[in-house]
């Protein structure tokens, strides 16, 4: 049975799809609706999200025929290209995205037997890739800058496409506070530890050391808290490359790191009983 496209802005492709585990008669129906929905517009290729059915399946037209990707995984890639190309779900919409020409693909057929295949192909290499974006939640617009997906949001929406208002990032989160507030007190650390030039007294350095003291954990305490709010807006605003789980790790990793060397040479130099002051 021919199903209804999923299209922009409908926010039905953004979950991540559940692998099959009962190889069985809904399987079949399934894999039919979607070949019967190919078949009426004329498709090359289908994630089972792109008509609401949220399984890991993708579907290839091969000549007559379909090859059936169900529970697709990709072992190994190599060959990084560019990769020109459309999806059904962002309409008369082309991007130029990194691909791999070559990937190592595992995955199950309708009647659940484990299969796997060397794709050396950059055509069906970065369809396949395209399309298992998809059973994650995922679409090609998640691997362009965030300037680029605001312009191509903005020209969908002057068509009329107007996504929900959680759908879009935007332009300022509120989890940059805790990334403002921790560099302030992080300038505050490094600035007290050019207090020792100046030959101050032991009880002044006593109390710009325990002021060091004080502002490590809170450092510590704020990128956790930043981390947590993060992972929020990620949940709502699932189109975000600033909300990704990659950005957000890099920015606690190299905060915390400057904290932890600024705590270390403060009990070296600041401290009163430090190796400076021995």
């Amino acid at each position: 049975m021919v199903q209804p496209l999923v299209i922009y802005p409908d926010e039905r492709v953004n979950i991540t799809c559940t692998d099959v585990r009962s190889f069985n008669e809904t399987l079949d129906n399934v894999l039919e609706d979607m070949i019967d929905t190919m078949d009426k517009h004329s498709l090359e290729s289908m994630a089972a999200i792109q008509i609401a059915y949220p399984y890991n399946i993708v579907l290839i037209k091969n000549g007559d025929s379909y090859d059936e990707y169900i529970n697709p995984r990709i072992l190994k890639n190599e060959d990084i290209f560019d990769s020109t190309e459309t999806t059904l779900y962002y309409p008369d919409i082309t991007v130029t995205v990194p691909r791999y020409a070559k990937i190592k693909l595992v995955y199950e057929d309708r009647k659940g037997n484990p299969l796997h295949i060397d794709i050396d192909d950059k055509k069906l290499a970065s369809t396949l890739q395209r399309k298992i974006d998809y059973t994650f939640g995922g679409n090609f617009l998640d691997k362009v800058s965030k300037e680029r997906r605001e312009k191509i949001l903005d020209a969908l929406a002057s068509n009329g496409l107007i996504p929900p208002p959680t759908d879009v990032c935007p332009t300022f989160s509120k989890k940059d506070y805790f990334v403002s507030f921790t560099d302030k007190l992080l300038i505050i650390m490094g600035l007290t530890l050019i207090t020792p030039l100046f030959s101050p007294l032991p009880e002044t350095l006593n109390t710009i050391y325990t002021t060091d003291k004080v502002l490590f954990p809170a450092i510590i305490i704020l990128m956790i808290s930043f981390f947590f709010y993060a992972q929020y807006e990620a949940k709502k605003y699932s189109q975000c490359s600033s909300c990704q789980i990659g950005n957000n790790i890099g920015v606690i990793v190299k905060r915390v790191v400057l904290a932890g060397v600024f705590a270390i040479a403060s009990y070296l130099l600041v401290n009163p009983n430090g190796i400076l002051h021995s």
